[in-house]
């Protein structure tokens, strides 16, 4: 299992605050979405605690210690990471792309194992790109290659998985898909945290969400407490049809307000 504590967390980028003032403890075996509007700091924070730029305030520790202190390779096998908006470079095949996500495991000029090979086969299959696995990632649409690089994160083993915007270019079944594989390495005992803008996915498959704003935080809890019509005005500025299917609630926009309207 793996566990993140976030401690009154700061990130400074060109002198200006991003992420200030996030405390969190965020255990194993739950999925959570980080939300808020465009420039709000999620990704920012992601990174912050993948230790891909440094804290300027406060601390970050996986499984009690600093991230800092932990290397890079160390850090991937703690927690896989799959970036948003990633370029692909190399004329690989999806599965050799794949394959990459087995790198933290492997010595210098060490071959694959069999239980290296079993790895990539199994998340190629949970991504749905088996049936890609000769294909040239470079000519890959959109979504295939969101998907073959979920594959690739998978492939890591990991008791942790940090996903920035998952269900970028994916169509309406494939998020469902992903959104569902996530939420079965949480109930498997993973640790998945997921930057989400499609709020009633995230309310749909999330067992809590942390709402940031500015780079501060709004509100952290149930989906059901968070996305409130008040927080959605103060913090997105609009107004949304919020209904109930089941315990989960259903967000639709409605409309831009503005933000010194607040609704009950």
């Amino acid at each position: 299992m793996v566990t993140v504590s976030l401690e009154g967390v700061e990130v400074r980028l060109g002198g200006r605050a991003v992420v200030s003032g996030l405390s969190a403890d965020l255990a194993a075996g739950s999925l959570i979405g980080v939300v808020g509007p465009n420039g709000a700091g999620k990704s920012t924070l992601v990174r912050a605690l993948m230790g891909l730029v440094p804290v300027s305030g406060g601390a970050i520790r996986v499984d009690g210690v600093p991230v800092g202190a932990i290397g890079s390779k160390d850090m991937a096998r703690r927690i896989a990471y799959l970036p948003q908006g990633q370029e692909l470079h190399w004329p690989l095949s999806v599965e050799r792309l794949v394959a990459l996500g087995r790198l933290p495991h492997l010595a210098p000029f060490s071959r694959m194992t069999d239980a290296d090979s079993a790895a990539i086969e199994d998340a190629m299959r949970r991504a749905d790109v088996a049936h890609l696995r000769h294909r040239n990632a470079l000519e890959l649409s959109g979504g295939e290659r969101a998907r073959a690089l979920l594959a690739r994160a998978l492939a890591v083993g990991a008791k942790g998985l940090v996903a920035d915007e998952p269900l970028a270019s994916l169509d309406p079944g494939h998020q469902i898909d992903v959104m569902e594989l996530l939420a079965s390495e949480a109930r498997n005992g993973a640790l998945v945290i997921a930057v989400l803008h499609d709020l009633t996915m995230a309310a749909r498959y999330c067992s809590r969400l942390l709402l940031i704003d500015g780079g501060m935080p709004v509100a952290d809890g149930p989906p059901a407490d968070v996305l409130t019509p008040r927080r959605l005005a103060d913090t997105y500025g609009i107004s949304a049809f919020i209904a109930r299917d089941r315990a989960e609630p259903l967000i639709v926009p409605l409309s831009r307000i503005g933000r010194d309207i607040r609704p009950d």
